[in-house]
């Protein structure tokens, strides 16, 4: 991925506070913080930031529509980014997820962002489907690239041995012939943030570095076409969800148009923990969605789950997610609910005392600064209305996304609904990110778990 041509690099001088930012690690460099700047910058191309003394300092991506006009990909010594910089940088992210996936598990994040050294992108897997989401347009010039560079771990990923009891839909199916099992053919989709979608549609090939991607085994070449979410850039077409395991579960994806990539990998700790103690349990899994939460505490022994969204596409993908599982004995006698309500309401409204288990994961509170203080407050609540429907022994399960509402603060709404419920509870314990999710920035640190004992 060399430098794209153009009349002399780019280059960038940063305000002292700035440069101190970078140079302890943070990877973003706003607007406002640049001193100086050599002449204007094209998307995407790379911005190389000298010191002070004019010595090397970062380089990263520029973008010049966002207020946030460089993700740092590199700081330190002076580095050149080629093609072999890229692929070690995918290797070493990669090294860090080893052990994650296995025969039980083949869906997971591989990378996480800024975490990881690529700052406004995500890549998910699900199986032989990996999903690259982005969250800068920085990044488009780049994507025939970086799609060619995840591509070619095809072989790594169908090297792994696949579970005894389960294969994917679309892989190691027979030849034409009848004899060896042909390999798994890798999938690679697009996925766009909302404040890049109409960028990346309107945006044309011919300022955006025209790229080659194979589009449902054919060549394409895009010069006069935008790029549009749920866009299949490698592999076989797909018109639906895939399925995947997560800890021996089967589950199904909608990868194409779902939140986020299509699942919730981030809670899967929190979903192996509930399963570890919903054995003869009556379970409450609030904000449901397609019904993680549910599965584990099903397969866990769970006498019922009573899923509760306001969405019926996502009560309909948990019943689904429960079909695909029925072979399991302990989700076979599980008794599964589905009420479609507002969970807000209807957790205030509901009899005490009714629920082993209550999960509160609801999705983020607060999308903006301005939202925190109301977050907090609708935490607590909701806190204090699910610590209401437990019996004597039973354990709440509140998690928050938000980002914008700290850990601590989190975790203080909780114990304080639970000081104010007049209920005595104990705190099992605090949980932050998954081992794939890591947040090296404070600005990725969202997700947060609390779980707290009526006694």
């Amino acid at each position: 991925m060399n430098q794209p041509p153009g009349p002399g690099r780019l280059k960038l001088t940063l305000t002292a506070t700035a440069e101190s930012i970078v140079r302890g690690g943070h990877p973003w460099v706003y607007a406002d913080s640049i001193r100086s700047q050599n002449r204007v910058g094209r998307m995407g191309e790379l911005a190389v930031i000298y010191d002070r003394q004019n010595k090397f300092l970062a380089v990263g991506l520029f973008d010049p529509d966002s207020p946030l006009r460089v993700r740092v990909l590199h700081a330190g010594k002076p580095a050149t980014l080629d093609d072999a910089w890229w692929r070690a940088r995918l290797d070493a992210t990669l090294a860090r997820r080893a052990g994650i996936a296995d025969a039980t598990t083949n869906g997971l994040r591989l990378i996480n962002g800024e975490s990881d050294g690529w700052p406004g992108l995500v890549l998910d897997r699900y199986d032989t489907t990996l999903v690259l989401k982005l969250y800068t347009a920085a990044w488009l010039p780049r994507l025939g690239e970086i799609t060619r560079l995840v591509a070619g771990q095809a072989s790594r990923l169908s090297s792994e041995a696949p579970a005894k009891d389960w294969a994917p839909l679309d892989s190691r199916l027979p030849n034409r012939t009848g004899g060896t099992p042909v390999p798994p053919r890798l999938r690679v989709v697009l996925r766009l943030s909302r404040n890049i979608q109409e960028a990346a549609a309107s945006r044309q090939s011919a300022a955006n570095d025209a790229f080659t991607l194979e589009i449902g085994g054919a060549p394409l070449r895009r010069r006069a076409e935008g790029l549009r979410d749920g866009q299949i850039l490698h592999g076989p077409p797909l018109e639906g969800v895939v399925t995947f395991l997560e800890s021996g579960i089967r589950f199904e994806a909608d990868v194409l148009r779902g939140q986020k990539t299509g699942f919730f990998l981030d809670q899967r700790e929190n979903r192996r923990r509930v399963e570890s103690f919903a054995a003869n349990a009556d379970v409450l899994n609030a904000f449901s969605f397609s019904g993680g939460f549910s599965l584990y505490a099903a397969r866990g022994g769970a006498k019922s789950v009573t899923d509760l969204d306001i969405s019926p596409h996502a009560l309909a993908a948990a019943e689904r997610n429960f079909k695909l599982n029925r072979a399991h004995p302990h989700v076979a006698r599980c008794r599964r609910h589905a009420v479609q309500a507002d969970a807000f309401e209807w957790i205030e409204r509901a009899k005490p005392d009714q629920f082993d288990v209550v999960i509160l994961d609801p999705p983020s509170l607060a999308k903006r600064e301005a939202d925190r203080a109301g977050a907090i407050q609708a935490y607590g609540r909701l806190a204090t209305n699910g610590l209401r429907l437990l019996r004597p022994r039973g354990v709440l399960v509140a998690a928050s996304c938000s980002a914008h509402v700290s850990a601590e603060e989190f975790f203080g709404a909780v114990r304080s609904a639970a000081a104010r419920s007049g209920r005595r509870c104990a705190e099992l314990g605090t949980v932050l990110h998954a081992p794939d999710h890591p947040a090296t920035i404070p600005e990725a640190q969202y997700l947060k778990c609390v779980y707290l004992r009526r006694n």
